[in-house]
């Protein structure tokens, strides 16, 4: 996500007046930190006990309420002070109210109600926590929930949607529109009988279903679903809550705990993956969250002046280098693997993060499971007083295991930079990239032809393995490819630009690392030329399903992508070292084309040389290739593994490769 202000809908006026301790920054190393697991709301054999950090308070009041907004609290209690700056209170066996907030005094004056920031279930606006423990709410079976087997990272494909965009289209078929429960139903259809939601994405043949953000986020009023607000959610309310308005009924908290592990076991049973996007840079409107009421200062990095510094360009950033915030972090990011059994996570604007809290991610999900995977994006959009150093930047992905980063030299070196619409990319026959795309063909690893010199960004590599690189053309920021490359080839007709979307993700599917696609693109979806639809509506980011039905060829064109990449472990080797060994560049290419050989079997593949072949040229090219009898099993949009013909190259031939096209050779 990139720099744009949400607009924050507040459903209680809250005190936005924060108090501080002395110049803002001084004395938080002095707070007392607690170590233990048990932050939070906790139960034990039914019983509720929670524990609040909020070292400054001088008490804590705990309130329960009999629903999630509005009322008057139906008991008060005041929380004992405990070890580590932490407050705790044991709820009787039967609690007056079903919900539940708590109220700090600091300085002498009384902060609004908020629940506690390790809140796992809340009701309506997440107003309030809910006295339920979310092991309760689960869907039958889900205690035999398992991960589908994934052996290596680089096998990983990614395909990534908000919730709603699947199934809002009057046509998708789909009974459950804009909610969890939308991606659980199998069998739907749309025009022309095209598969569509659920089964569209297991026969697009991804492996990891990539969610926007699920937590609960501010932007969207719960009480009012019937206005069909829409919003991406990269405003977080709750770090560890599930969004409410995906929920058919977002005052029961159970409803979205129940309903997003539904999604999660249907998607397992259909051999998907979940990756969650987490949004851990930064937050909503400071003044609402309860980080702000309870410890006022302490969660939020400031400038010098004593102003929120705001490296996420939404307000605020989150001091993960903190104690007590990284292990927020952490014990969320755990807590979303163990209860909801989520197979990975994309961190928004990881940039932001620091390395240290990253390296803690990483070393908490492997004592869950080491395949879960980790992505994020490797900048930040401001400036930051963290030094660069210290944060989870794609310089930095060297410092980090098996946390893998967007490449964005690959993403506009194929179909140009992403915030000048009009520019050309190498896929619209733009020269002076093919470095840039040739980065990310070895997944931004070191390659002994490459002249880093040359790339767009980064002018060294920054993965020590491919399975820290995404490599993708478009994500829901910005144009999506299809009016990127309108915008960019003013006069193309249809049929040229059709050429160069297959010709961009062609590369993509084809290059080493792990690929990522918008859930759309695969029928050329299009936003009308919208570059930043965060908060517009469903006529522009919902999925059109007559596109699939329009573009039939496009998505089977796609569709047998990626199965070829699935196929053939070639493209998918899982080390800088075997990249090194088995992929070659072709020397004297012309501008604007890129050639290379994957040779020797790579990765045991049952073919010993392929020859990859792209023209961003508008015109065709002669390309020279290593003299022998291949077999052509890609051809612009036509696939087909057992081959498409017959083609032999004598010494010192060439073969012409069509305007906007790949052309790839088996022996």
């Amino acid at each position: 996500m990139k720099a744009w202000l949400f607009p924050t809908f507040v459903s209680v006026v809250l005190s936005l007046t924060t108090c501080r301790t002395a110049k803002v920054g001084e004395g938080y190393d002095a707070y007392p930190t607690y170590e233990g697991p048990d932050l939070g709301l906790t139960f034990q054999q039914g019983q509720a006990r929670l524990r609040v950090w909020a070292p400054t308070a001088e008490k804590l009041q705990l309130k329960l309420y009999a629903k999630g907004t509005g009322g008057s609290p139906a008991a008060e209690y005041a929380m004992q002070k405990s070890v580590g700056g932490t407050w705790v209170y044991t709820l009787p066996d039967q609690p007056a109210g079903r919900f539940y907030v708590v109220q700090a005094t600091i300085k002498g004056q009384t902060m609004a109600e908020v629940p506690d920031p390790y809140v796992h279930a809340v009701g309506l606006n997440g107003q309030r926590g809910a006295l339920l423990d979310p092991a309760t709410a689960s869907p039958a079976g889900w205690e035999e929930d398992a991960r589908p087997e994934l052996k290596q990272p680089t096998d990983v494909v990614i395909g990534e949607l908000h919730v709603r965009d699947l199934s809002m289209h009057p046509q998708s078929g789909v009974q459950q529109k804009g909610k969890y429960l939308g991606l659980t139903e199998a069998g739907t259809r749309g025009p022309g009988g095209v598969k569509t939601g659920l089964d569209h994405l297991a026969e697009l043949g991804i492996t990891h279903l990539h969610l926007l953000p699920t937590n609960d986020f501010s932007s969207v009023d719960e009480s009012r679903l019937a206005d069909n607000q829409y919003n991406w959610g990269y405003d977080p309310l709750h770090y560890s809550a599930p969004e409410g308005s995906s929920a058919t009924d977002p005052a029961d908290p159970a409803s979205r705990i129940r309903e997003l592990k539904q999604v999660v076991q249907t998607l397992h049973r259909r051999g998907l993956r979940l990756v969650l996007d987490v949004v851990y840079n930064h937050t909503t409107a400071v003044g609402r969250t309860s980080f702000e009421q309870l410890v006022p200062g302490y969660y939020y990095r400031h400038r010098p002046d004593g102003t929120l510094s705001d490296a996420a360009a939404c307000g605020n950033e989150i001091a993960s280098e903190r104690p007590m915030v990284r292990k927020l972090i952490v014990e969320s990011v755990a807590y979303w693997a163990r209860e909801f059994h989520a197979d990975g996570f994309r961190f928004d604007l990881m940039g932001v993060l620091d390395l240290r809290t990253m390296r803690a991610v990483r070393v908490a999900l492997d004592q869950q499971d080491h395949s879960i995977f980790v992505y994020g994006e490797g900048w930040t959009a401001g400036s930051s007083p963290l030094p660069e150093a210290e944060r989870a930047l794609k310089a930095n992905v060297l410092k980090l295991d098996r946390v893998a980063a967007f490449s964005d030299e690959l993403r506009d070196g194929v179909k140009g930079h992403f915030a000048r619409q009009t520019e050309p990319g190498f896929a619209s026959g733009r020269p002076g990239l093919e470095e840039s795309v040739k980065f990310g063909i070895v997944a931004a690893t070191q390659h002994p032809q490459l002249d880093y010199t040359k790339v767009n960004y980064s002018k060294a590599p920054w993965a020590a393995s491919p399975a820290q690189t995404i490599n993708y053309v478009a994500c829901h920021d910005d144009m999506v490819l299809w009016d990127k490359l309108a915008a960019s080839n003013p006069g193309a007709s249809e049929e040229e630009r059709l050429r160069m979307d297959l010709l961009s993700n062609t590369i993509v599917f084809t290059s080493q690392g792990v690929p990522f696609l918008p859930i759309g693109d695969e029928f050329l979806r299009t936003k009308f030329g919208s570059h930043n639809s965060y908060n517009q509506p469903d006529s522009i980011n919902q999925i059109d399903w007559n596109r699939k039905v329009q573009y039939g060829r496009v998505f089977a064109f796609y569709r047998q992508l990626i199965a070829l990449r699935k196929a053939h472990p070639a493209f998918r080797l899982p080390t800088q070292e075997l990249i090194q060994q088995h992929l070659e560049f072709l020397p004297n290419l012309p501008a604007t084309t890129i050639g290379y050989r994957l040779k020797n079997h790579a990765g045991g593949d049952e073919w010993n040389t392929i020859v990859v072949l792209f023209n961003g040229n508008r015109q065709p090219a002669r390309l020279p290739v290593p003299a022998g009898r291949y077999t052509v099993v890609l051809s612009g949009s036509e696939i087909n593994q057992k081959g498409l013909r017959p083609l032999d190259v004598a010494a010192e031939a060439t073969v012409e490769v069509p305007a906007s096209s790949t052309l790839i050779l088996v022996q």
